[in-house]
């Protein structure tokens, strides 16, 4: 298999859906998951049932051990790495930033800042010409959140996500002349299970009135605003932050 994509928090939401497209237009993929193995043994499962190849692998982005051990299990099992999609994320409780502990913030900002930095890297050293590598793509899953703040809710995602975008500008810059093409989604209001873990499980309901298209997204149409990314199609484009928010 030439094209192999890491998909980290693939077991649900974008990162399944990303899975699943991403492997049926020929990537093999490696599912990535923190907790929920039956999850991603699913999303596997559904890659497999139509013809592809995928596996899916433990570990938390938060804890740089298990993300080089994550980054040796793909190189062992699928080969060497040509694609990442930086989609693991989180969010809190609602709650305004007087309210927020710094355990909380800290949690955030590993996962959501630091986990995908240090994933970025290890992608860096199998991808770069620098290393060997033939280039490839990175996807980092940003959010609408990051220009519109989130306020009274999730500032601390917010922020953590407006790095993320600082993040991919600065990096696409980095690594263009390496084969390396960087670039992000920003994601609206999105029909996934992160609300709920947030504490608003209609949220995307409540606030569908406020997006012009009058309607909330799937993870499929943010999918395929990912895989188209991670393409050749997309051969010449970098350093963007692509919305994929129905025009909120």
């Amino acid at each position: 298999m030439d094209e192999v994509l890491l998909v980290t928090g693939g077991s649900r939401g974008i990162g399944a859906a990303t899975a699943v497209l991403a492997a049926r237009k020929g990537f093999a993929v490696a599912v990535n998951y923190t907790r929920n193995a039956a999850a991603a043994e699913a999303v596997v499962h559904a890659i497999r049932a139509a013809g592809g190849q995928a596996l899916a692998l433990q570990g938390d982005v938060a804890d740089e051990a298990q993300v080089l051990q994550l980054f040796r299990e793909v190189d062992d099992k699928l080969g060497r790495l040509t694609a990442l999609v930086n989609n693991a994320g989180i969010v809190d409780r609602t709650s305004r930033v007087e309210d927020m502990s710094v355990e909380r913030l800290k949690r955030m900002m590993d996962v959501n800042v630091i986990g995908s930095i240090v994933c970025a890297r290890e992608a860096i050293k199998r991808m770069s010409t620098r290393h060997g590598g033939k280039g490839g793509a990175i996807v980092n899953v940003s959010s609408a959140a990051a220009r519109l703040g989130a306020p009274g809710q999730y500032v601390d995602y917010a922020a953590s996500k407006g790095a993320i975008d600082a993040f991919t500008i600065g990096l696409a810059k980095e690594v263009a002349a390496e084969g390396i093409r960087v670039n992000a989604v920003r994601p609206g209001l999105i029909e996934t299970d992160i609300h709920a873990s947030g504490g608003l499980p209609n949220r995307v309901r409540e606030l569908a009135h406020q997006v012009p298209m009058q309607r909330g997204g799937s993870a499929e149409e943010v999918a395929q605003a990912i895989v188209w990314l991670l393409s050749p199609e997309a051969s010449y484009t970098t350093m963007s932050l692509i919305e994929v928010s129905g025009g909120r």
